[in-house]
């Protein structure tokens, strides 16, 4: 059964930084792209990056453009999110999610396009 285990999130200061981590149960994290949503109370969820089965190619939502991060290691089965500079309106529930794709390049960051979730991890910026 394919899964993915978020973690890494909490309560910080605004402009402080975190790393989220997303673990892939899965049997060759390499063959999916890989995205980050979020989801603030009262809001829809929405996509905020992604990056590529092999890493070359990186997206972000105008809103984390610049302060935000997205990497992986597909030998240890895992993406980050490295977030800096926090504001109070990036206080959400952060998901991964994960699409299997033939071309290494691919980058996918709409809830429609992905196949399989994480359970989320909660992020708190607040003084």
């Amino acid at each position: 059964q394919k899964q993915l285990e978020e973690s890494g999130g909490g309560l910080v200061q605004p402009g402080g930084l975190l790393r989220l981590s997303c673990e892939g149960v899965v049997d060759d994290f390499s063959l999916y792209a890989i995205a980050w949503f979020r989801q603030a109370p009262g809001k829809e969820r929405e996509g905020i990056s992604c990056v590529s089965r092999n890493g070359t190619n990186t997206n972000y939502a105008q809103a984390v453009k610049g302060r935000f991060t997205v990497s992986r290691d597909n030998a240890g089965k895992t993406a980050y999110l490295q977030m800096s500079n926090l504001e109070p309106e990036d206080t959400a529930v952060y998901y991964c999610a994960a699409r299997p794709t033939f071309v290494p390049t691919m980058c996918y960051m709409t809830s429609k396009e992905m196949y399989f979730w994480g359970r989320g991890t909660q992020v708190n910026v607040s003084s």
